[in-house]
């Protein structure tokens, strides 16, 4: 059974930074895919920073603020929040995609940013 497991998240100024990990069950070496999603209230999950084998995307808005990096020996996901914003409030969630096809998400990490 994969767990994913986020932390990291908390209450924070605007401008300020958090790091958000993504601790997995199982090794990411292979992985087809490692991404960061979040959901505000009354809002669809979006993708925040994702890499796959091919190239690392980041949301538009994310850019120049956010990184997304890996620790394979660890098998943890991190994303690094700088700058963060009031409108970057939402729950984050981490997910892991195997062979392509088979998904795992995490129960997501609460970020609140106050202005």
């Amino acid at each position: 059974q994969v767990q994913l497991v986020e932390s990291g998240g908390g209450l924070v100024q605007a401008g300020g930074s958090l790091r958000l990990s993504c601790a997995a069950s199982v090794s990411i070496f292979t992985a087809s895919g490692l991404g960061w999603y979040r959901q505000a209230p009354g809002k669809q999950r979006e993708l925040v920073a994702r890499i796959t084998t091919r190239n690392i995307d980041y949301l538009d808005s994310v850019k120049g603020r956010f990184t997304i990096s890996t620790d394979n020996a660890q098998n943890t996901v991190y994303l690094q929040m700088n700058s963060l914003k009031p409108e970057d409030t939402a729950v984050y969630y981490c997910r892991l995609t195997i062979k392509y096809v088979n998904d795992y998400w995490g129960r997501g990490t609460q970020v609140t940013v106050s202005s």
